[in-house]
């Protein structure tokens, strides 16, 4: 589920939430006026929300990471439409739930009601059940918005983005935390208004920084602080940066090893290895051991960026970078991160050369595009009986009876792939 999460069970619009529910949940935005961050799609002016404004929503894809604000737009979208809104999570539902919810939408649709179905974690679901959506979405059946954590290009039916409207919901700024988490302190009704809480500045800059532009993350952190904080004699819920540290404690980077953070970040990796950017490579290889990359993984993008992008301008990128590969598995985690960090950097500041790999692609290249070119004749295996009688080996010259070169022919066409 992703920010403010809400019930599966179609709730009720504008409901309030039970003041046992978690912080994250109460402070949901009821309103456009009361969400916050996501400008890029939302803000003043912007296509999103003159749609949400004038009731006129198509099939959206609202896709980023946890914490964003996917199902907190959604709910804001409930409480505006005069469409029926249904809820389901891709987590639990399944085939037979979504021809409940298109059936009763085309008996709504014949009383002149819309019907809007808000699925949560799209990702979830194979491409039979994303099928099962399509006709009725393409006749207006329903409308749908579908929210998932990953790259929709890569899970969700191509059929399916070309009737929607895909829409990327970014990391949080800390300024905007900032301003979700001084709501909640506040606000009286559903956040800590009630508590008397004051929490210092750095205090709520360590949970805005430390959660990574998810505000569930920082409302939950808030939560747990206000909680297990004893008031003062004066009545005063006095939240500190020591209570504040201990409440968020090691931060969570968004970080999934088969979707788009895995592939954005190693691609980060190696263009700035490839771009001579020490500190930028060594970030990103912080960021990926931090989060629980297979170190190996990231030793073999190594190697691989030395032969490519170093190659023959110092062939000691390519030692240093098996060496690394080799030290991972003699020393293993979490020492192995400074072999690791010491390719990283040898690569980034090493000269740049990519003339092996263009040698190679272009000669690939020919293989697989121009006929195959025949070994001449002179250059064939000679060593087994018979071969004499075949001209096999006849009139070669063996370089070091030449002083280490000699000119001869070694290809039937002359071609051109290594240009240092």
């Amino acid at each position: 589920m992703d920010l403010f999460d809400l019930d599966e069970t179609s709730p009720e619009k504008n409901s309030a939430p039970a003041p046992n529910a978690p912080l994250a949940y109460r402070m949901a935005p009821a309103t456009l006026d009361e969400y916050i961050g996501q400008d890029h799609i939302i803000g003043e002016g912007k296509l999103l929300k003159r749609a949400v404004e004038a009731d006129r929503i198509t099939s959206l894809i609202l896709y980023g990471p946890p914490g964003t604000g996917k199902t907190a737009l959604a709910r804001v979208i409930a409480n505006r439409t005069k469409a029926h809104f249904e809820w389901l999570n891709a987590a639990v539902a399944g085939i037979e739930d979504l021809r409940k919810v298109i059936q009763s939408a085309k008996a709504r649709r014949l009383n002149g009601v819309r019907t809007v179905l808000f699925l949560d974690e799209i990702h979830r679901f194979n491409k039979l059940q994303q099928d099962v959506l399509l006709p009725d979405v393409e006749e207006g059946v329903i409308t749908l918005i579908a929210a998932t954590v990953e790259n929709p290009f890569f899970y969700v039916n191509s059929a399916l983005i070309s009737r929607s409207q895909v829409f990327e919901l970014k990391p949080l700024s800390e300024a905007s935390l900032l301003k979700i988490l001084d709501a909640a302190v506040h606000d009286k009704e559903r956040g800590l208004g009630n508590l008397n809480v004051v929490i210092d500045d750095d205090a709520v800059r360590h949970i805005a920084r430390m959660s990574d532009g998810d505000a569930r993350k920082a409302l939950s952190a808030l939560e747990l602080a206000a909680l297990t904080t004893q008031p003062g004699a004066d009545g005063i819920l006095h939240i500190t940066l020591s209570t504040a540290e201990d409440s968020i404690q090691k931060k969570a980077v968004v970080y999934d090893k088969k979707g788009d953070q895995h592939y954005d970040t190693i691609s980060a990796f190696i263009k700035s290895m490839r771009g001579s950017d020490p500190d930028a490579a060594v970030y990103y290889l912080a960021k990926m051991l931090y989060a629980g990359e297979d170190p190996r993984f990231i030793a073999r993008r190594i190697v691989i960026c030395a032969s490519e992008d170093v190659g023959n301008a110092d062939p000691m990128a390519l030692v240093v970078a098996t060496s690394a590969l080799r030290a991972i598995e003699f020393v293993g985690m979490p020492e192995a991160r400074i072999p690791l960090a010491q390719a990283a950097i040898y690569i980034s500041v090493a000269p740049k050369s990519n003339a092996c790999y263009r040698a190679i692609e272009s000669a690939m290249d020919d293989i697989k595009n121009e006929e195959t070119m025949e070994v001449p004749d002179h250059l064939k295996d000679s060593s087994y009986k018979g071969a004499k009688k075949l001209g096999h080996g006849e009139g070669y010259k063996y370089p070091h009876d030449y002083g280490g070169h000699v000119e001869q022919q070694y290809m039937k066409e002359k071609r051109s792939y290594y240009k240092p």
